[in-house]
């Protein structure tokens, strides 16, 4: 597997705190990338370190095999959209991408052609007014294409929808997802817009890194010792709440007719194997009529709970 992006013991600290600890982490190339995490967990800094806005205390990064250095120009580009992205007002939309890459240096007719061409990906290619009439989603269009006006392979992003309206979230959400073969890396505290557009996830609390994989082996994992039982009567529901705590199961109440099964720690090599098959026994020995039964698939709000909870 090759990776985009990859730290080894990256630390940020100021004075007496912490922000980031010895983060160690490993993006796959191509992949949309949710960096997850609470506000205050870290990600900003994560970010802005990754980018060269901030000196690293310690430690190494790594950009598509190239090893960055704080302050030196690096020769693998890379685009960046910040939490509130600052504009010229009073220049257009084509101004402005002009002017990006006036600065990355793109000869003028293959800048005319991709300004053009970004315009139309972002769905601005019509508007005409300056910037300072545009609104917040329409600004986050914009510096979608800012990031991307040097074809760079690696985008990063930070809270690009976070703000927006729910129609700005869902198509500035379809702009990143159309983004094949670059690897995006976005950090967000809104797990939903993750679940939608990413396929890889990294997760922080108080600046360490808990998790990090690709969001189908994380629900599968998550989803291994958890079984979901529906009753067809909140009685039958109680009482196998009250038979599964005996047996050692972890017992959690979604509704009066449901429950989320767990392994717990006392019970046997086997139980803990399939939950779902040591649930369906119980279940059949009491002979409790039962709707349905099978393994729980966690959501992305299920595995980020549970991670940063232990």
């Amino acid at each position: 597997m090759t990776y985009a992006v990859v730290t080894q013991g990256l630390t940020k600290r100021y004075k007496n705190t912490l922000a980031v600890d010895n983060v160690n982490l490993s993006v796959p190339e191509g992949c949309c990338c949710g960096f997850l995490g609470k506000n205050g967990a870290g990600k900003t800094t994560t970010i802005k370190m990754l980018v060269g806005l901030n000196k690293p205390t310690s430690g190494q990064i790594s950009i598509m095999g190239e090893k960055q250095i704080y302050g030196r120009q690096n020769t693998q580009p890379f685009g960046y959209l910040p939490d509130v992205p600052n504009f010229y007002g009073y220049m257009t939309g084509a101004e402005f991408l002009d002017l990006c890459g006036k600065l990355c240096e793109i000869p003028k007719a293959e800048r005319e052609a991709r300004i053009k061409s970004l315009l139309q990906q972002v769905g601005l290619e019509k508007t005409r007014t300056r910037i300072a009439g545009y609104s917040r989603g329409m600004k986050q269009r914009l510096g979608i294409a800012q990031a991307m006006i040097n074809n760079p392979p690696v985008i990063f992003m930070d809270e690009p929808i976070s703000a927006l309206d729910p129609i700005g979230r869902r198509d500035v959400a379809e702009i990143i997802r159309s983004l094949k073969g670059t690897t995006v890396i976005l950090s967000t505290h809104i797990l939903t817009d993750v679940e939608f557009i990413c396929d890889y996830v990294l997760i922080i609390e108080k600046g360490k890194i808990l998790a990090q994989d690709y969001l189908s082996n994380l629900k599968q994992k998550y989803a291994s010792d958890t079984a979901k039982v529906r009753f067809l009567q909140e009685s039958d529901a109680a009482a196998f709440s009250q038979k599964a705590l005996t047996a050692g199961f972890s017992v959690e109440q979604i509704n009066p007719m449901e429950l989320l099964l767990r392994t717990g720690e006392n019970m046997g090599a086997e139980d803990t194997l399939d939950v779902s098959r040591a649930a369906a026994g119980l279940v059949h020995s009491h002979g409790l009529a039962f709707e349905s039964l099978g393994n729980h698939t966690p959501t992305l709000e299920d595995i980020f709970y549970e991670t940063i909870k232990n």
